[in-house]
């Protein structure tokens, strides 16, 4: 009696528990583990617990004498639900979230292939809360997915060409109180021909003027006192040329700017010392209405 009862037990675990085992080595051999919610009903833990207890008490039964097969059959059944409880438990990996800077996401929010809500800006900012869509690629953004205005004069920094004006000063659409000064762009001896610190100087201009295409300018060329009235003219016209010539070589539009050449008729500082003559010397931005 005693043997085909324990035949019958430890059949029917063996059974259960080689076939948990099987899916197993199945999965470690080339297969991800699934989740929680798609494993085999014989993977879950409460059933391998089951059977371990099953295949325990068997086992404690069979090798116990007569006189302490109760006692042999319990603790056996309650070693081999905890060994098989734990071997069944799921140590898998869990996947990472695919999007956790954004956190918990609306319902209802559009999101790509990996879930992820839609930034068709690509600022770092979410549609659902960008409140500057559109911005152009490369443009820092707030925490609203809107341009960075430092010196919050209402033109953003990749547009103004004086980012750091004082706090409450009126500014034109260039963001400058008043016309820009170039400082920088200047030209070889007695010649239109910038610079190679010009030109460095004139990339900024330009990039910002690209990034503001409702904007047309004026950019004026000065000179000191040194030389006839005549020839200072035609050489601030020529010089104020070249500056856009360069800005229009890189990417502003030629009908979005004048070239005016003043001469020495405007000048900012006296003409009698090297450094007012200097200051004199200038190239001038400004809007163009």
């Amino acid at each position: 009696m005693k043997t085909s009862t324990t035949g019958l037990l430890i059949g029917s675990a063996l059974a259960v528990g080689l076939s948990g085992c099987a899916s197993s080595a199945s999965q470690s051999t080339g297969q991800s583990a699934n989740a929680d919610g798609d494993r085999s009903w014989y993977q879950h833990p409460t059933v391998c617990g089951l059977a371990g207890s099953v295949i325990g008490g068997g086992l404690g039964y069979a090798t116990s004498s007569e006189s302490d097969e109760d006692t042999g059959a319990a603790v056996g059944a309650t070693a081999g639900a905890t060994i098989a409880a734990l071997l069944c438990a799921d140590d898998s990996p869990k996947a990472e979230p695919q999007c956790p800077s954004y956190g918990e996401v609306p319902a209802g929010v559009a999101v790509d292939a990996e879930g992820c809500p839609l930034d068709s800006d690509a600022d770092g900012v979410p549609d659902y809360r960008d409140q500057c869509p559109g911005t152009p690629a490369g443009v820092a953004v707030d925490a609203k997915g809107c341009p960075l205005d430092s010196d919050a004069d209402g033109v953003p920094d990749y547009r103004d060409q004086c980012p750091n004006t004082p706090a409450g000063v009126e500014v034109n659409a260039l963001g400058c109180p008043e016309s820009l000064v170039l400082d920088g762009v200047n030209f070889e001896f007695d010649s239109a021909r910038l610079t190679p610190e010009a030109r460095q100087e004139l990339n900024t201009v330009a990039e910002r003027l690209a990034n503001n295409s409702g904007v047309r300018v004026s950019i004026e060329g000065h000179t000191d006192s040194v030389g006839s009235a005549a020839y200072n003219k035609e050489l601030s016209q020529q010089r104020a040329e070249s500056v856009a010539s360069y800005l229009q070589q890189n990417g502003v539009q030629a009908d979005r700017m004048r070239a005016i050449g003043y001469g020495e008729e405007r000048p900012v500082a006296t003409n009698d010392t090297d450094v007012g003559r200097a200051e004199n010397r200038r190239v001038e931005l400004d809007e163009w209405n």
